[in-house]
């Protein structure tokens, strides 16, 4: 079943960004420019994304998954103060979109601004807990401070949610190591060995 609704959805996305291609490049539908904008995103294309976007935002002005959608291609490209922007456009109109606010908190860490990042990952975590992706992003946080026993409790909250995310398991297993809990380490090092390519979660939402 998630297979399929896996397929379903890149289908969707595939389908809209032919028609954008079919149509010359032009469509005014804030639908299909969204979809063909994702598709540009997801294939490391993003600089040619961020028009669609913006395209789109002209005629649903209102919609935070467009703003939110343009902050992640502007983020893709480096365009960071852009992306901050662009999703302070998103929560400002729909302040629950827990996304992006992770999101926030991803760039301030990527600019090495370590407080701020805490301060958005946590607003993300309250308003959705259940996020094995933030909880992980703020446990490389922690790690990056040195602090390994809040970084610990946190990969330990992602492994809740995505028992099998493959990034949290492998930076689990290097907070032990750094705690010197070796035994909890080489547990962890076991079920990694153990993960074949298919079981792998890579990412999580």
């Amino acid at each position: 079943m998630i297979d399929y609704i896996i397929k379903k959805k890149e289908f969707i996305v595939l389908k809209s960004f032919l028609i954008y291609i079919i149509n010359g490049g032009s469509m005014e539908n804030a639908e299909l420019l969204n979809n063909s904008g994702i598709a540009l995103t997801e294939a490391n294309r993003p600089n040619e994304a961020i028009p669609l976007f913006q395209k789109a935002l002209v005629l649903e002005p209102e919609n935070p998954l467009l703003w939110m959608n343009l902050g992640i291609a502007q983020q893709r490209t480096g365009e960071y103060e852009d992306a901050l922007e662009s999703f302070h456009h998103a929560v400002d109109i729909d302040d629950d979109m827990a996304e992006a606010w992770g999101c926030m908190g991803l760039i301030y860490y990527e600019m090495e601004k370590f407080e701020e990042a805490e301060e958005f990952y946590h607003a993300s975590l309250s308003r959705e807990n259940a996020s094995p992706k933030v909880w992980n992003n703020l446990g490389v946080l922690y790690f990056s401070e040195g602090n390994y026993e809040e970084a610990r409790s946190c990969f330990e909250e992602a492994l809740i949610y995505s028992p099998l995310f493959y990034d949290a398991l492998f930076n689990i297993r290097d907070t032990c190591r750094e705690l010197k809990d070796y035994r909890a380490a080489a547990e962890f090092e076991r079920v990694l060995s153990s993960l074949s390519p298919s079981d792998r979660v890579l990412s999580a939402r």
